[in-house]
């Protein structure tokens, strides 16, 4: 008989086991590498940063540099109004002086060739010898015709051609239009106030009066049932607005196009199937809700010329007239030049802003000399180009497993093999690449064993089925009498039936969690002794020697911790399988003993029958396995036996193993917790219930 330790024994145990490996060091981590890579971007990033802004600060200090006009826009504002609402310069002393004398700094403003116009820091325009001379570079550029709103956005904001809205020209208002006009839209606004609109009468400075919404959340048909009537072109404006459509058109002629029709708002219709365009005017602009109002208006008078058009032209015909977005570019520019040239007798001609103080911060710049724009696109070119360089290599490197486990994962979600997927350096993507292979395999073992189990089952359950199904229609036919060995037949039938169905509730309870247990102190001796007794019938029918066979002779046996019935069970499925297995005149020993630590008790059912194949020792405790293949009826048993004596022993927090050698014969061994010197760890009544990972807990 074997020894109670074999060596290499297949054991299987319900308990996950998991055996990591070592963690990776950083430098070969795909963590270290993410931070080597960042570093080396950053890095570069930063060196480039430091170097540009050395060269471009050196250069910038050693050039000379005008004064920073955002430190106090009110002068550049102030003398752009004084050009805006005059036709030249002279008289600007005052302004100037007064600005200088508020802001405590040197202003002075000479001709764009650098003739002096005033210098508040003498008192005569020629110059005297004793003032210190002008920087090399001038502050800013005073011109009301071209605003320079990035330099000072503080300033009163300009139209699209940078226009000031101040320079209004020939389009400013005489007082007797001003008064007909103001005393107009104040009946407008009594209007809106009737309705319960509040609103404000604001002067353009052009001198035209104009409505403006305290609120923009108003009933817009209420508005334009108060500015249905709202005043007309007055004749200055008209005069002004037919000169400046004389110069437009001359513009867009000489460009070979036809001339438009401006608007006081100086829009202008695009043709039949689009709105009019509006730009900003200066001397005439509008509040935002006015603009709102316009705007719906002229898409109603286009929805409805455009409806006449295409009427007239038929369906599918193109209607005449209509202007694209290259037409209206060349009138927006045309209407700009022609503002400007119109603009031009009425406005200061350009003059260079010169300011100088204790109050005015000098402004950086860029030498943005060839050599140093080489130099800028250079270092921005090489900076790009590492970091996209890193990054690309980096991030394919990341990708291209994550793109093989991404496509090994769709094949089988779509219920393909899947090939493994290719196994990189040892780190956490390799690792994780070794992992899917295993799952995919251990998925594709749990599928093909599914189905074995539903061909199985099916087996199982149609044989005793068949049976039963075919002595009854053999009875109802008269071809059988229901004697007692018919009725018997059709009980072993069905009590082979209730068997594979209670095995199979038993291992669906064991899979749930929810198999019920009764722990008490058992006796191995006497518990082997019962399942021998109980078996030694059969035994003796088949020619096989049953014993028990005793570690300690004249001792009490081994105690060990468990529920009776259910480990009877699994021990009466060990010595079935066994006398089945075991030709006449073999033998059959139980055995029982306590291992060398003596926490756990060890009980044993060998034989001498003809063994397992070692291909299949791994298999045995697998569900509907069985050695004989063709399943005939004449070897017994469904297969769920040794299944069942597998998660009973794992319910009570032990192990099932088996060692055989074909052809000499199979030995099975339960390992269970021994029974405490102290008495049981719960009370004999008590009851436990299996957890989820398959061992018994309380």
């Amino acid at each position: 008989m074997p020894g109670p330790e074999q060596p290499g024994p297949q054991r299987r145990s319900g308990r996950l086991r998991l055996r990591g490996r070592p963690r990776l060091p950083l430098r070969r981590s795909l963590l270290g590498r993410l931070l080597t890579v960042s570093v080396l971007v950053a890095s570069c990033s930063v060196a480039a940063t430091a170097w540009l802004a050395v060269q471009t600060t050196s250069g910038a200090i050693r050039q000379e540099q005008g004064q920073d006009l955002s430190s106090d826009a009110k002068i550049y504002d102030t003398l752009l109004e004084y050009a805006a609402t005059h036709p030249g310069w002279e008289g600007v002393e005052d302004t100037v002086r007064e600005l200088a004398a508020n802001s405590k700094r040197r202003i002075a403003l000479t001709t764009e060739d650098r003739r002096l116009l005033f210098d508040s820091a003498g008192e005569s325009s020629a110059g005297a010898p004793s003032v210190p001379p002008l920087p090399a570079q001038a502050s800013a550029v005073v011109d009301p015709l071209s605003v320079d709103t990035v330099l000072v956005p503080e300033a009163v904001p300009a139209g699209a051609d940078r226009v000031d809205p101040r320079a209004v020209g020939p389009f400013l208002l005489p007082a007797a239009e001003r008064a007909e006009l103001r005393k107009s839209t104040a009946e407008h606004v009594e209007c809106l106030s009737a309705v319960g609109i509040a609103a404000d009468v604001v002067e353009s400075p052009s001198g035209r009066p104009r409505v403006e919404f305290v609120s923009n959340d108003t009933d817009r048909s209420l508005e334009l049932k108060c500015l249905a009537a709202e005043s007309g072109t007055t004749p200055t404006e008209k005069k002004a607005l037919d000169e400046l459509d004389e110069l437009a058109d001359a513009c867009l002629k000489r460009q070979g196009r036809t001339g438009v029709k401006l608007n006081l708002d100086l829009s202008w219709d695009r043709g039949h199937d689009q709105a009019a365009i509006p730009e900003q005017n200066p001397g005439t602009g509008t509040g935002a809700a006015d603009k709102e109002a316009e705007l719906m208006a002229a898409e109603k008078m286009a929805a409805d010329k455009k409806k006449a058009a295409e009427s007239a032209a038929g369906p599918g015909a193109r209607v005449a007239g209509a202007h694209d977005s290259a037409y209206d570019r060349a009138i927006a520019s045309c209407v700009g030049s022609a503002r400007r040239e119109q603009l031009t007798a009425y406005v200061a001609a350009p003059a260079l802003l010169f300011i100088e103080g204790t109050g005015a911060v000098s402004v950086p710049g860029f030498d943005l000399s060839p050599a140093n724009t080489a130099r800028i696109v250079g270092v921005t070119a090489l900076v790009l180009a590492l970091t996209v360089g890193a990054s690309v290599i980096a991030g394919a490197r990341l990708v291209r497993p994550l793109h093989a486990l991404t496509g090994a994962a769709q094949r089988m979600r779509d219920g393909l093999d899947s090939a493994p997927v290719p196994v990189g350096p040892d780190n956490e993507i390799g690792r994780l690449a070794a992992t899917f292979n295993d799952m995919a395999v251990h998925r594709a073992r749990l599928e093909e064993q599914r189905k074995v189990m539903v061909s199985d089952v099916a087996h199982e359950l149609r044989t005793p089925l068949s049976n039963i199904r075919g002595w009854l229609e053999a009875a109802q036919d008269g071809l059988a009498d229901p004697d007692p060995a018919f009725v018997s037949s059709l009980l072993e039938e069905a009590v082979q039936l209730q068997h594979i169905i209670d095995d199979l509730r038993d291992l669906g309870a064991a899979d749930a969690g929810a198999l019920r247990l009764h722990p008490e102190p058992v006796n191995a001796d006497e518990l082997l002794g019962q399942v021998a007794a109980a078996y030694q019938g059969p035994a003796e029918t088949a020619g096989v020697t049953l014993m028990v066979s005793s570690a300690e002779p004249g001792g009490s046996g081994p105690s060990l911790y468990a529920d009776p019935v259910r480990l009877r069970q699994a021990v009466s499925n060990l010595v079935s399988n066994a006398v089945r297995h075991t030709p006449s005149g073999g033998r059959v020993t139980l055995r029982s003993y306590a291992t060398g630590s003596g926490d756990e008790v060890a009980l044993e059912v060998a034989d001498t029958g003809a063994g397992i194949p070692a291909e299949d020792v791994p298999h045995v405790f697998d569900r509907f396995w069985r050695a004989e293949k063709s399943r005939n009826r004449s070897t017994g048993g469904s297969g769920l036996g040794l299944a069942i004596v597998l998660k009973l022993a794992e319910a009570q927090g032990g192990t099932a193993e088996v060692v055989s050698t074909e052809g000499q014969g199979s030995l099975f061994t339960l390992r269970l917790p021994a029974a405490p010197a102290d008495g049981p760890a719960h009370e004999e009544t008590g009851e436990t219930e299996m957890d989820k990972e398959g061992t018994a807990g309380p």
